[in-house]
């Protein structure tokens, strides 16, 4: 616990190697592929993050690894560490930048909760788990660390630090080249940005969003589980999810956009 607690207040990143399969993560790689040609074919289903890249919420059914994934050792432990033992699940979905995307600005992935600010608390964590492994030049992700708790009314939106401050980022910046079965867990808080893909490959990676009590990022995100998948669930992943229990999903309109991501940086 000293160490996870280490790792994401100091550099605001920590991460389990190898903690699933080549052949989990491929079998992700697939759900993802398979939810994003769904997204890509309705109005609302999928948000650009910038050009040639997309982010996509699905419902939790759509991943068939999802209970092994919130139920790994790694995975509770971390959020108990953190966030508490009543931890929410909040969030599941992905992004893709393609070939051709481009350096996004640097970013966090939400305003600073007051508690956060004043408190010094983190209340909410972002795992990430990558569908292929990365090389340099498939647009690694690039995250500046410790800058979780930078904090100026100039941050546009609250999320946005103004470019004349860019060199403070570009000079801590750490580019994460993760291979499949991999699993990191950041503060979505620390100063990061998605790079420029010069490949002609994908780069997916599954997005796992999970609250402390009280957090409030569940209202920006659409999740549901039908009532069979539910009480089939073990109880021990039921009770941190706050989604709702329906009847049959509805497909989900993207509401998650992040403001500043849409053009990018050329």
């Amino acid at each position: 616990m000293r160490e996870i607690l280490a790792g994401l207040y100091g550099d605001g990143i920590i991460a389990k190697r190898g903690a699933f399969s080549r052949e989990w993560a491929a079998r992700m790689g697939e759900d993802i592929e398979a939810a994003f040609t769904e997204a890509r074919g309705r109005e609302g289903g999928a948000v650009g993050r910038g050009p040639n890249r997309w982010y996509v919420e699905i419902h939790p059914e759509q991943l068939r690894g999802f209970v092994d994934l919130v139920d790994h050792p790694w995975v509770r432990t971390v959020c108990e560490s953190v966030l508490g033992p009543r931890y929410q699940i909040v969030e599941v979905g992905f992004d893709i930048p393609f070939a051709g995307a481009v350096d996004q600005p640097w970013h966090r992935d939400f305003p600073m909760p007051e508690e956060t600010r004043t408190g010094g608390r983190l209340t909410s964590l972002a795992f990430n788990l990558t569908a292929v492994d990365t090389e340099e030049d498939m647009g690694p992700f690039e995250i500046a660390p410790g800058t979780q708790w930078d904090f100026s009314e100039e941050f546009d939106h609250g999320m946005f630090p103004p470019r004349s401050t860019w060199s403070r980022y570009e000079e801590r910046a750490v580019r994460k080249y993760p291979r499949m079965g991999d699993v990191s867990a950041r503060s979505a808080l620390t100063i990061h940005r998605g790079t420029r893909n010069r490949s002609t490959r994908a780069r997916p990676v599954l997005v796992l969003g999970v609250d402390a009590p009280g957090a409030g990022n569940a209202e920006h995100h659409d999740m549901a589980v039908t009532r069979a998948f539910h009480a089939a669930l073990p109880e021990r992943v039921r009770e941190h999810l706050v989604c709702p229990v329906v009847d049959e999903l509805a497909p989900i309109v993207q509401k998650h956009s992040i403001e500043g991501l849409v053009m990018g940086e050329a």
